[in-house]
């Protein structure tokens, strides 16, 4: 449906000082608004992105990461190598403390930057739902330095168990080498299968003791069913394999608390364990905050049918921080890649039309279906069209996917050799501890994460 271009005042689309091309102010280099910015490449605007970090992370493969199989630099690219050819995008580090939509401009820890027009990108951020103690000590993984101290904290339970397996048996903290996820969706069942394939590689590490013996996965999930929203057969496959390579599953389970060596359920019953990873949630970045606007329970900016804010509407919200209708329904679209990435070239193509005086089109979602991997030689998907695959196809095609989605040639280049190092040495390769100095005591809460 047409929506009318002009600001919601009436008055003429804003033009920078001196007759400058118009300057759209990018917040995020996540998937929404790296791909925002692509499509205003050689438009006649300036594009400034700023982030926090100075790299785009492919997040699908932060698991990956966590679990030994990839290296933090396979899966992040550096943005002013990205835009190095584009003479109409700068990119600017820092950290967004405020958003004057009045005078519009932003504000930074390390001064401020004035806009024609905003796209607000800044992705999600997780969702504790509450719980007490999760936040305090559950490793979450939104973020590279999440995936490299749960690596970190994951090595080093194995190697403090060797030692004080070997030194005082008795003295082994219960529950040491119990892994416990709370989450049953992609990333939950990603990382419980790439726990399961650690363990296979820790097993040659260790010859003293059998791995696979002395060290659990266990995943919790809420609902009746893994994978909500994918086929029931899918559901169902995904279960059975996991549970076949020796995960612990428990279905319609609630976690009430969180501590630094237990978890306790809404039965109250206790698991011991030193390391929870928590994969039940996400809410929108608190940037969302910071527009006035409105929002939904998990923080989401309602959007207008272009993207834009109801009230500003030369400032558009996209990826995880936009509530943006499914259909008549009024259901919200799902918090995924696809998402962002195609309403981050819908917002870009909005500023095209009023720049160059076109009528503004309302936001239509393309769904291509959904996959998630359970480990070596298995993995679901569900495409459009109601295609369904499970098995090791499904596996080659979510391998296949993921490859070509990640960002510049190296980073494919290697990922594509590391699996294939992986997969033909039943290795994962990546199992260094780099933090050592920065170690927390032993006597300390082991589950606590670095923030």
């Amino acid at each position: 449906m047409p929506v009318n271009g002009s600001s919601s005042n009436g008055s003429a689309p804003p033009e920078s000082p001196a007759g400058a091309p118009p300057h759209v102010v990018i917040i995020g280099a996540g998937f929404g608004g790296l791909q925002a910015a692509k499509a205003l490449r050689r438009s006649p605007v300036e594009v400034t992105l700023v982030d926090r970090n100075n790299y785009h992370k492919f997040q699908p493969l932060l698991y990956e990461v966590a679990m030994a199989g990839l290296e933090p630099d396979d899966i992040a690219h550096n943005v002013r190598d990205i835009f190095r050819n584009d003479d109409n995008i700068r990119f600017r580090m820092g950290t967004v403390t405020g958003i004057d939509t009045q005078n519009q401009r932003i504000e930074l820890d390390n001064g401020f930057i004035a806009y024609d027009y905003l796209i607000v990108a800044g992705g999600a951020e997780v969702n504790y739902f509450g719980v007490a103690g999760a936040q305090e000590h559950a490793f979450p993984l939104k973020n590279v330095t999440d995936a490299v101290n749960l690596r970190h904290h994951t090595l080093r339970q194995f190697e403090r168990y060797d030692r004080l397996r070997q030194e005082s048996p008795d003295t082994i903290p219960d529950g040491m080498l119990n892994f416990v996820l709370v989450g049953g969706g992609p990333t939950g069942v990603e990382m419980s299968g790439a726990l399961v394939e650690l363990f296979d590689t820790l097993d040659r590490d260790y010859p003293d003791f059998d791995v696979r013996d002395h060290a659990r996965v266990i995943l919790l999930e809420m609902q009746d069913a893994l994978l909500q929203g994918y086929d029931d057969s899918l559901q169902d496959y995904t279960r059975r394999t996991l549970e076949d390579r020796g995960v612990e599953i428990e279905t319609g389970t609630t976690v009430e608390r969180v501590g630094a060596d237990a978890v306790t359920l809404a039965d109250g019953s206790r698991i011991p364990t030193h390391t929870l990873i928590w994969a039940a949630g996400v809410q929108a970045s608190p940037l969302a905050d910071l527009l006035g606007a409105e929002q939904t329970r998990s923080g989401q900016v309602v959007v207008s049918d272009t993207l834009a804010l109801p009230t500003h509407d030369n400032v558009f919200v996209v990826g995880d921080m936009a509530a943006m209708e499914r259909d008549e329904t009024s259901d919200w679209l799902p918090q995924v890649a696809q998402v962002a990435i195609q309403s981050g070239e819908h917002a870009a193509e909005q500023i095209r039309n009023n720049v160059q005086g076109r009528t503004r089109t309302a936001f239509s979602y393309s769904d291509y279906g959904q996959m998630a991997t359970i480990g070596r030689n298995a993995a679901v998907a569900e495409l459009a069209g109601g295609l369904k695959f499970k098995g090791i196809i499904a596996w080659l095609m979510w391998v296949v996917i993921h490859i070509a989605k990640l960002v510049g040639f190296r980073n494919r280049a290697s990922v594509f050799m590391d699996w294939i190092y992986n997969y033909f040495t039943y290795k994962r390769h990546a199992r260094l501890i780099l933090d050592s100095e920065h170690a927390p005591k032993e006597a300390e809460s082991p589950a606590a994460p670095v923030a």
